[in-house]
């Protein structure tokens, strides 16, 4: 097992890439906090991974607001005495709307959601991890954080955000035996689709006109192997890395 008797708290672990990511580690031996917004579909992700002999917590959270973050981290610490792993899986897509139509409101939930909820759990954890002189950071962004038009102005600008945090906090904290690296994945069969609610025409349209190169949409479970590798030994020498992950859709 690559991950035995560790202690794991995956964010937006109650569908998609969160509970693909949480049902492998609890199967690699990890103690998992599965968090997420939806109360009953995190409870059932847990009850999967305890089925199946894992060992797992739920723990409901808005990554938007810092009490639940904290409470968050300090239930796992309760449960399981430390925190080993933190992956940064919750996110929310932003209607593709284009910067002449960006509200406030619209900015401020994505970024609250996709960069700041990811600070605030990185944030609480670095003391933990600097006192064991070891942990990992994992950040799911995108490969809306590497090019310019895959999504809205204001996901875009999140997940670059995103991605500038994890190399800051790689270099900044290697000393401290800890690592910080990126998922960058392409289109994924999950339902992030289900935050999109009257998408902008126009934006749309600009986002999608490199849809056609898609070769193929991936599955949860192919960016769970991912973080597996990430979040393992096998990657100890890797820090400040984006992989992006997107069957080559970006390689055109």
């Amino acid at each position: 097992m690559k991950l035995k008797d560790k202690v794991a708290i995956v964010t937006g672990a109650g569908s998609g890439m969160g509970k693909a990511i949480a049902v492998l580690y609890a199967k690699e031996g990890a103690k998992v906090i599965a968090s997420d917004i939806n109360r009953e579909n995190v409870q059932a992700v847990v009850d999967e991974i305890k089925a199946a002999g894992g060992q797992a917590s739920a723990v409901v959270a808005n990554v938007a607001k810092e009490a639940d973050i904290e409470n968050m981290v300090d239930v796992a610490l309760k449960e399981y005495g430390t925190v080993d792993i933190l992956v940064n899986n919750a996110g929310i897509m932003d209607n593709f709307v284009p910067a002449a139509n960006v509200t406030d409101e619209l900015w401020e939930r994505v970024m609250s959601i996709n960069t700041t909820g990811v600070m605030r759990a990185i944030r609480k954890v670095l003391p933990i991890f600097q006192e064991k002189q070891s942990g990992v950071i994992i950040n799911n962004a995108s490969i809306g954080g590497l090019y310019g038009s895959r999504a809205g102005a204001a996901y875009t600008a999140s997940k670059h955000a995103v991605i500038g945090l994890t190399k800051n906090i790689a270099f900044q904290y290697a000393e401290f035996g800890i690592r910080c690296n990126a998922i960058a994945p392409g289109g994924v069969e999950t339902n992030i689709g289900s935050t999109i609610n009257n998408p902008d025409p126009f934006g749309m349209k600009k986002a999608m006109s490199g849809a056609e190169f898609n070769p193929k949409n991936g599955k949860p479970e192919e960016i769970a192997t991912i973080a597996l590798f990430l979040g393992s030994r096998d990657s100890d020498f890797v820090n400040g890395v984006v992989i992006t992950a997107d069957g080559g859709w970006t390689a055109y």
